[in-house]
């Protein structure tokens, strides 16, 4: 039997760390016909959910009209938190009762909820509740079983970053012996794309800092450039197959002269400024093909999930906080020291 109360962390507006509030009497959620609540172990800090405080993804000015995942407005109170793992406490009446106790990752990018497809999909912790508390609702067919022998922090660092990491990689079609450049290779989506890029086969070229150079080449690039570099002074016009790219900002158009003749451009962050100048003549006489992206390929979380499975990529949790100092957890994310994911415990 489910509580009716849950402790949990709830954003009560655009703004700073201060709109971030520890609740005891939060509504546990109870599931739809096709739903399942899950037990929260463990969940992942990532930039969706500070972009999402701060309002970074509006268009706009003045009132956060367009702010959230889906260009739309933010309902508050909202339990943020898109990196999920736990076990399945209930199910509803449509989903099979052999779930209870099923440990499960959940899928961020949501198209179902309430029992409906949805037109455009959400994002867990974005358009509904996700996973800053004890527990979370979510469809049934978006809680996939894993069977691994690690722990709830090392699960919880998996669902976005490599979701969307493997999501670029399906996209920008990455084959065995082909050559790819990451950007910001050290945070949570791009170390995981090294990971999973030379899963693949293919030669991975990461762009960090040099003080995490050598952590970046332990897991699995073949060379690494400073963010400083001029990566075509360094590798060459025309040497990669595919740029994996989660920065952006006033070095850019460097990423589309380094690319070959046919090459692939995926890009799902522009942490380093999110506008930039584009040379059309360069996009359409090497016909380059640039990809967006954001809402999950059919396929790609359990692809993710058989690759957890099997050992193919590897946790990287940097640190781990309890879920009540959510903020020092943050605070820690926006320095940008680490190498992986922070992680944060529920109690």
């Amino acid at each position: 039997m489910l509580s009716d109360r849950m402790s949990g962390v709830v954003l009560t507006g655009h703004g700073g760390p201060e709109r971030l509030e520890w609740r005891d009497d939060l509504p546990v959620p109870r599931p739809g016909p096709r739903d399942v609540v899950v037990r929260v172990r463990a969940a992942a800090v990532n930039n969706t959910d500070i972009n999402t405080r701060t309002a970074w993804y509006s268009k706009g000015e003045g009132a956060a009209d367009d702010a959230s995942w889906s260009g739309k407005a933010l309902e508050f109170p909202r339990i943020q938190g898109a990196d999920v793992c736990g076990e399945i406490a209930a199910v509803g009446a449509e989903v099979d009762p052999g779930r209870i106790g099923e440990r499960v990752l959940i899928e961020p990018c949501i198209r179902e909820a309430d029992g409906e497809v949805l037109e455009t999909p959400w994002y867990f912790g974005s358009e509904c509740d996700g996973g800053f508390a004890q527990y979370a609702r979510v469809a049934g067919r978006h809680a996939h079983p894993v069977s691994s022998s690690l722990t709830d922090a090392e699960l919880a660092s998996f669902p976005c970053s490599y979701s969307t990491a493997e999501n670029m990689l399906t996209r920008a079609n990455v084959q065995s012996g082909e050559t790819v450049l990451v950007t910001g290779a050290s945070g949570g989506v791009g170390s995981a794309a090294v990971q999973l890029a030379r899963a693949r086969g293919a030669t991975v070229i990461a762009v960090t800092s040099p003080a995490k150079a050598g952590a970046l080449r332990d897991l699995g690039a073949a060379r690494t450039l400073s963010r400083e570099d001029d990566v075509v002074a360094e590798l060459g016009a025309d040497r990669a197959d595919a740029v994996i790219d989660l920065v952006a900002g006033p070095k850019w158009p460097a990423l589309l002269d380094v690319l070959r003749p046919g090459g692939r451009y995926a890009v799902a962050g522009a942490i380093g400024g999110h506008t930039v100048e584009l040379d059309v003549r360069t996009l359409y006489l090497k016909d380059l093909s640039f990809f967006g992206c954001t809402v999950l390929a059919p396929g790609v979380f359990a692809n993710l999930v058989a690759r957890i499975e099997r050992g193919d990529i590897r946790p990287l949790v940097a640190e781990t906080y309890a879920l009540a100092d959510i903020a020092k957890a943050q605070e820690s994310f926006g320095r940008k020291g680490h190498t992986g994911k922070i992680v944060l415990a529920v109690p």
